[in-house]
């Protein structure tokens, strides 16, 4: 079994993931800004007040961090406390640089945006009103700042310009909280198109397998009528005829086709509920090759087995068994002439590679063999492939299908490389 996977972010959680980082943003901007004030400017302000609201929002940046870090998921209500503890730290700051007249003021829409596009409807009117309410605060009391209004002897005014600045830098960290935020829906909504898509082929597996499972049950009466005629026909054919090599290879196709389905019907249930069996894959490989050159006596084939130190071990059953057979039969389909078989293995996985001298897969359709009924054949219908596709899905693997540059297709079969059986 692969290792478990650490659980991914909630939504919640990575919502304040990014809070944190434009908090952090804000805030480094606000105190180069009160540093830029004193300093150039000569802003008369209450600096010892200004730095520790800076300092608190600061280590609650960094609490906020190592919460980050605990196995908790962040819930709505803690998410709301974080956006009023913003409000909360902006009030304090502007009100002791110039209040409603600090150009900065503004600065209360970011919160309020991100409110709106992450928090249900009433947490959103919350975060709307106590911003609403610390600007009307601040237009009655605060500490002024005469300074605000003019640059030297210039007639460009201060406040204009801290205006300009604030937009800039609201503009862009709602630009990219709520780029964010779309991205991760887009994410999300691929992620529902992919399961739909899942859904959807299963449904079509389902009906596939109904519709064979009829199949297989009246097939059962034309194969015996076959089976009988074919007695008759050899026995009454001259032992030096060149027919009865013919009706002999007849019947041993007849014969095998009725223990298939025979096979198929006993074991479909037992087969449903039993766990894969984990084989050694070279010499699982060997038996799959071997049984369909019975099926397929007219291939002329080659397999190869990568020489590695260690074994490779797969997890395999009837349906794993028929999948491979399937991709076999469509090389021998495209050229029954030098098809080549080769098993590759690294740490995690075993690729088995499938190599034919056929006409190539048309580009046009390669993207779409094995998710819908599209067949490379002139009557072929696709199952097939579907089937195949949706068998290795299912234990946990892929199957692609390449022109090769010297000609034909090759088709890669990765399946996830399990451990040895214990003793």
């Amino acid at each position: 079994m692969p290792a478990e996977l650490p659980l991914p972010l909630s939504t919640p959680n990575r919502n304040l993931v990014r809070l944190t980082i434009v908090r952090g943003i804000t805030w480094t901007g606000f105190l180069l800004a009160v540093v830029v004030g004193v300093e150039l400017l000569g802003f008369n302000m209450t600096v010892p007040a200004v730095v520790g609201v800076v300092i608190a929002m600061g280590v609650l940046n960094i609490a906020t961090w190592w919460r980050l870090g605990r196995p908790r998921d962040v819930e709505h209500t803690e998410y709301l406390l974080h956006l009023l503890a913003d409000i909360a730290g902006l009030t304090l700051l502007f009100y002791f640089t110039g209040g409603a007249t600090n150009p900065f003021i503004t600065y209360y829409l970011v919160p309020v945006t991100i409110a709106a596009a992450t928090l249900p409807w009433w947490h959103t009117w919350v975060i709307a009103a106590c911003a609403m309410g610390g600007y009307s605060f601040l237009l009655f009391y605060y500490h002024p700042i005469p300074q605000l209004h003019m640059i030297g002897n210039t007639s460009l005014s201060l406040h204009i310009l801290g205006m300009w600045l604030n937009f800039g830098l609201s503009a862009g960290l709602v630009t990219f909280f709520i780029y964010k935020m779309a991205h991760a829906l887009r994410r999300r909504d691929r992620a529902l198109s992919r399961t739909r898509e899942a859904a959807l082929r299963n449904e079509q597996v389902l009906a596939v397998a109904t519709q064979a499972a009829g199949t297989a049950h009246e097939l059962g009466t034309p194969l015996s009528t076959m089976a009988i005629l074919l007695k008759e026909m050899e026995a009454e054919t001259e032992p030096e005829s060149p027919l009865r090599e013919d009706i002999a290879l007849l019947r041993q196709q007849v014969g095998l086709c009725k223990s298939r389905l025979q096979h198929l019907v006993e074991s479909a249930d037992r087969r449903r509920m039993a766990e894969p069996e984990v084989r050694d894959a070279a010499k699982w490989l060997d038996g799959v090759v071997q049984r369909w050159l019975v099926l397929r006596p007219d291939v002329s084939h080659r397999l190869d087995i990568a020489e590695r130190r260690g074994r490779p071990w797969l997890a395999v059953d009837a349906t794993l068994d028929q999948a491979l057979t399937n991709l076999l039969n469509n090389a021998a389909d495209a050229n029954p002439e030098a098809v080549t078989v080769s098993l590759d293995w690294q740490d995690d996985s075993v690729v088995i590679d499938i190599r034919d001298h056929g006409p190539g897969v048309e580009l046009a359709i390669a993207d779409q063999l094995g998710d819908t009924f599209v067949s490379t054949k002139s009557k072929g219908m696709g199952i097939g492939l579907f089937l195949t596709h949706a068998t290795i899905n299912r234990f946990g693997g892929g199957v692609s299908l390449y022109n090769h540059p010297d000609g034909g297709t090759l088709t890669e079969v990765t399946l996830p490389r399990s451990k040895p059986p214990a003793a």
